[in-house]
């Protein structure tokens, strides 16, 4: 993972959380989305500098060797709050009693996820108003608060006759690399390579590995195909879950942004739709102080190379209160 947390149909394994296609390397250029390098390691608020952190020791993890990993990870023991918020993957409830507990459940992206059946976030205009987008990993719709922005006009498949990713809104979203954004001057170039600071310093890290900060995701993981989880039905209720990845009715194909808003899959990583590490891997080890926030940073083969607590393969520790197992690593709650 860089700044902040890399980019064949879903694969159900031996374990309970669904493994897509496995990726068996990756590009170190962060302006590729199919190829780039993770953000979960820096960034306010999971940084992998020295020192970084506060609370409890991080969890140890498990054997780096051997047949690779995978599982579920210890099971959370606090609640996990979004903004003051406590949405259904963080009230501790196996709210689709699938034996899976909020962050154990792969349809679990973050404290701010309020579905555990879908990739859907769940929260109301979370996908934001008609054709524009800000921070999808948050708790709003609303620019204000992370200084992100981006329009689906921008978005090249938006044509007829699919207008992907917002298919429900037709026309009305039609790709147009000149359209204006409400709320910045920044047109639809910049909005793509280079998001503002402001929007840095809030959402990289609450993105999981695969996404970018809009909610479009490299799914099945691997495969250079991205569908934007705040897919709709028409109706205004999600339609992207793990079992529907080939329809692009129900999971629209999307562009990812580039540069630090996008998260890549790397090898050695979770990610959404990956449950499982190769043996090459190093997933043990331990989080630096800071309930997985901390140390000093780590290999580029290790599971958080950022220094954060690894979590969610089996036999690694939950995350401290105040933290959250997003694609395997412990990353702070947002406030």
């Amino acid at each position: 993972m860089t700044s902040f947390a890399k980019s064949a149909l879903c694969l159900l394994a031996a374990s309970p959380l669904v493994a897509a296609a496995f990726v068996s390397g990756c590009s170190s250029d962060p302006n590729n989305p199919s190829g780039g390098t993770s953000t979960q390691s820096s960034g306010s608020a999971s940084t992998g500098s020295a020192g970084g952190g506060t609370g409890g020791a991080g969890g140890s993890g498990g054997a780096g060797s051997g047949a690779g990993s995978t599982g579920v990870g210890g099971a959370p023991t606090a609640i996990a709050e979004c903004q003051g918020h406590v949405y259904a993957c963080g009230d501790l409830v196996d709210n689709d009693s699938d034996g899976l507990l909020d962050s154990q459940d792969p349809d679990c992206l973050g404290p701010c996820d309020n579905t555990e059946s879908s990739y859907y976030g769940g929260i109301p205009g979370q996908g934001g108003p008609d054709c524009y987008v800000d921070c999808y990993w948050d708790s709003n719709s609303g620019s204000g608060d992370d200084g992100c922005y981006w329009n689906h006009r921008c978005d090249p498949l938006s044509v007829d006759p699919n207008w992907y990713p917002e298919t429900w809104n037709g026309s009305q979203c039609a790709y147009d690399m000149n359209a204006n954004t409400p709320g910045t001057n920044l047109g639809c170039d910049e909005l793509l390579n280079n998001q503002p600071a402001t929007c840095l310093n809030v959402c990289p890290d609450l993105t999981p590995n695969g996404c970018d900060c809009f909610g479009c995701c490299e799914l099945p993981a691997g495969s250079g195909s991205f569908v934007w989880l705040g897919s709709e039905d028409g109706n205004g209720n999600g339609s992207c879950s793990i079992k529907d990845l080939a329809d692009p009715s129900k999971c629209a194909p999307c562009t990812p942004v580039k540069g630090a808003c996008f998260n890549g899959c790397g090898k050695c990583e979770l990610c959404i739709g990956k449950d499982t590490l190769p043996p090459e891997c190093t997933q043990g080890g331990t989080g630096g102080a800071g309930g997985g926030a901390g140390g000093a940073g780590g290999s580029p083969g290790e599971q958080c190379p950022g220094g954060e607590q690894p979590c969610g393969l089996t036999g690694q520790a939950p995350c401290e209160p105040g933290f959250y197992c997003i694609t395997g690593c412990c990353i702070e709650q947002p406030k």
